[in-house]
């Protein structure tokens, strides 16, 4: 029987989405720069005009980064007249927390209010010692995937580097403070590697000694597939973990759900995910959305056990996590066992991952869309 799937007009006519620019967002007042958004040496040459040592750039960061300060003021180590010339010049947060939920398994989401008035949403994960955060790369997303919330308003626009931070510095504050972020993942709302400069100027202060101080193998950048993207991913030489989105086995029925792959096909996605792999040496994790009565069949599963059994992969299996709207329904339980039982029988290594987050809207994009009927009260 054939299947009859809403899609959404596709965003660009390039095989490959071009990065949108990332505009300049106006601070308040306007002639104060984001420090989040300056790389360490940007910072230094702020404090060279200032007459003031190389070091202090470490010393202001430790602050942000390890110490979670909010303000220049209590950065009590800093003389009190730098500190105020850098509250003067910079600014440390320029988003707001609009709303904070909490579901009864520890997870918590915020959506984020931007300075020009723009949301985006981001997610604490919590799972025995791990202290998982999930982020977000754009405004919406332009990639049109037919059961995900987050593009069901389009693009638009990419969000800066200091943008994407300062998620991961909010959803941080959220812990005790003996407690730190273990992994992290680029899986919010958007494509990361359609904004791929300003995703990995973010992960160099999520990596980076000085910042965050997670591994590169504790990060992961997911992604539906963008082949000239993943090469020059790869090409930057650092481990991440890649988490390629194939959500179905054939072009047919992926160019149904995931329409940009009307211009790119799996077979290119699939090359390049091998090229990184070879590249970088790092396990390939693939992402399938499992939809009831849509990709959930017995073919469907010995066709994906078919296109992965060759490849060094963990399978990643998310049972569809509903959106309101959308007609796309949660498996059968016994769909979810048939599945699982044909990729085991096959070989493949997978997981079927626990949906978390269910009563705060945790699949991305609910919590901006539905704020006005939320099933929980408001957290501040």
């Amino acid at each position: 029987m054939a299947l009859s799937l809403p899609v959404r007009p596709m965003i660009s006519e390039q095989s490959e989405p071009p990065e949108p620019s990332a505009p300049v967002v106006s601070a308040e007042p306007a002639a104060r720069q984001h420090l989040l958004a300056m790389d360490i040496a940007a910072l230094r040459e702020l404090l060279c005009q200032l007459a003031e040592p190389a070091f202090r750039a470490e010393q202001i960061r430790r602050w942000v980064f390890q110490r979670r300060a909010t303000t220049f003021e209590g950065m009590s180590d800093l003389p009190k007249k730098l500190r105020d010339s850098l509250a003067e010049r910079l600014v440390i947060f320029r988003t707001q927390t609009a709303l904070h939920q909490q579901s009864n398994d520890g997870t918590e989401k915020l959506l984020v209010r931007l300075a020009d008035g723009g949301e985006v949403e981001c997610v604490l994960l919590r799972d025995g010692n791990r202290r998982s955060i999930c982020v977000s790369s754009q405004v919406g997303c332009a990639m049109g995937c037919v059961f995900c919330a987050s593009g069901l308003d389009g693009v638009q626009r990419n969000l800066t580097r200091g943008e994407i931070v300062e998620q991961m510095l909010r959803l941080q504050h959220l812990l005790a403070p003996a407690e730190r972020l273990s992994h992290l993942v680029m899986m919010g709302m958007g494509e990361p590697l359609a904004n791929l400069t300003e995703v990995l100027a973010a992960l160099d202060d999520a990596r980076s000694p000085g910042g965050l101080g997670m591994s590169p193998r504790r990060i992961t950048i997911s992604t539906v597939g963008i082949p000239a993207a993943m090469d020059r991913l790869a090409a930057r030489g650092i481990p991440y973990n890649l988490a390629v989105s194939l959500h179905a086995p054939n072009d047919r029925l992926r160019t149904q759900l995931v329409p940009v792959n009307a211009k790119i096909g799996i077979d290119a996605v699939l090359a390049a995910a091998d090229r990184y792999f070879q590249t970088s040496g790092r396990r390939l994790t693939f992402e399938y959305v499992l939809l009831g009565g849509v990709n959930d069949s017995s073919h469907n599963a010995r066709q994906l056990a078919q296109v992965l059994r060759s490849r060094a992969v963990m399978l990643n299996v998310i049972p569809y996590n509903p959106v309101a709207g959308l007609p796309y329904v949660t498996p059968a339980a016994e769909a979810i066992d048939e599945f699982r039982e044909i990729l085991e029988a096959a070989g493949i290594n997978v997981q079927f991952r626990q949906r978390k987050g269910d009563e705060i809207q945790a699949a991305c994009g609910q919590l901006r869309r539905n704020r006005q009927t939320l099933p929980l009260a408001e957290k501040t």
